[in-house]
């Protein structure tokens, strides 16, 4: 079972939405998390490096910051199927690469911009997801 937080939730996330505006604003560009972590890789080698291995280190660091200010560890759940876990990050890299972005630069960026072709993707990954918890809680018995 999920624990609702609404304190950490709110916070949270107030800190994803003041990450993309100032993103936008210094950058002029999305925060689209798949989009930011790809041109990490080369040749995207340009002046804009620096900030996208920033937000990156962002996104890793901020669990530790967390749990050093309330003294309490984030728990996270991750499969130990590792083919299972590979099928997924190949999936999720290709639905990012075929979807023209990720959750991050629809589901935040895009539809506070209002965007349609945002809106029909953050659709499509949230009826994928409900369609998922629904066959592996229901369906596969966990």
């Amino acid at each position: 079972m999920t624990e609702f937080t609404p304190i950490a939730a709110t916070v949270g996330g107030i800190l994803i939405g003041l990450s993309a505006v100032l993103l936008m604003a210094w950058e002029g560009r999305i925060a689209g998390i798949s989009g930011i972590a790809g041109r990490l890789l080369p040749p995207y080698g340009d002046k804009a490096l620096p900030s996208r291995l920033a937000f990156v280190l962002g996104l890793v660091g901020a669990p530790l910051v967390y749990a050093s200010v309330t003294g309490s560890q984030v728990v996270q759940t991750v499969s130990s199927n590792l083919p299972l876990m590979a099928v997924a990050g190949l999936l999720v890299g290709f639905g990012s690469v075929y979807g023209k972005g990720c959750t991050s630069g629809h589901g935040v960026c895009g539809l506070s911009r209002l965007s349609i072709r945002s809106l029909v993707a953050t659709l499509t990954f949230m009826a994928t997801a409900f369609v998922t918890v629904f066959v592996v809680r229901h369906l596969m018995g966990t």
